[in-house]
């Protein structure tokens, strides 16, 4: 049984540095800001639960009257607005969705080295282990996707050689896996689906590694595994705009949302 590598590469090691030189909360900001480590504060009222900068949400402006109004909502990922990210991935036709991913992990946008580097990375973390998907998903099919995501995810924890390490190296080799794998957890689970309760035809197939997570997942999904440029674009797009989690009302699962919803559709 092949497990998903445990070992924690000089690579791994340097990002996780970056990550802690670069995401410092001091115990005494939440003092200062009165941040409350929960959800609600002793009068029941919800409360501020964190202090972040990974996104910021612009849903309301003051009007004349000083009241705050609905306005033109912008988003913005690190302190970039997404439509100026967007807008530099369309420019050199490039996908965003792996840059998105480290300008979040990291707070900072990669050079044009360090982005490949960290798509190899990606690329070589986008395996599953020896006969998980017969094993986990394909004897198990489900109508529910989150359901299958769910139980997929926790059944990884089984085949990690070091699952319940904590240190920022380890959680974050598990986040760069988890992240790379989902698309192949929601396509496989999705065919599993087709197969077993729809009566359709069974094809699974592996990922690329010179294709984006965007390509690979339309090229894992496909029957014959082809795909236009445009409809890559539009989910490069769709996996930016949900990539991060927990910075407000923007707020959803990493690939995991848009990939059950556009599924069906790019089918």
């Amino acid at each position: 049984m092949k497990n998903l590598c445990a070992e924690i590469t000089p690579y791994v090691k340097e990002l996780a540095s970056m990550s802690c030189s670069n995401n410092n909360i001091k115990p005494e900001m939440y003092l200062e800001h009165n941040v409350k480590r929960g959800l609600r504060d002793l009068d029941g009222n919800g409360v501020v639960t964190g202090l972040t900068e990974i996104s910021h949400i612009k849903a309301k402006e003051k009007g004349p009257d000083g009241e705050s109004v609905p306005c033109e909502g912008e988003l913005y990922f690190r302190g970039y607005n997404v439509r100026d990210l967007v807008d530099g991935f369309h420019k050199t036709g490039r996908f965003g969705f792996e840059e998105a991913i480290y300008l979040l992990l990291f707070s900072e946008l990669p050079s044009k080295d360090a982005l490949a580097k960290f798509k190899e990375l990606l690329a070589e973390y986008r395996s599953l282990p020896q006969s998980f998907v017969r094993d986990m998903i394909l004897k198990a099919p489900s109508r529910d996707m989150m359901n299958t995501l769910s139980r997929s995810v926790l059944a990884l924890y089984s085949y990690d050689d070091d699952p319940d390490d904590i240190s920022i190296e380890n959680v974050l080799r598990q986040c760069l896996q988890l992240i790379s794998v989902f698309p192949l957890l929601a396509v496989y689970g999705y065919h599993g689906f087709r197969h077993y309760h729809l009566d359709k035809t069974l094809h699974i197939r592996k990922p690329k590694p010179e294709l984006s997570t965007a390509e690979n997942t339309l090229h894992i999904l496909r029957k014959r595994g082809d795909f236009t440029p445009l409809e890559a674009e539009v989910l490069d797009l769709a996996l930016v705009l949900h990539a991060e989690h927990g910075g407000g009302n923007n707020s959803l699962q990493p690939t995991l949302l848009p990939l059950r919803e556009l599924i069906p559709i790019l089918q």
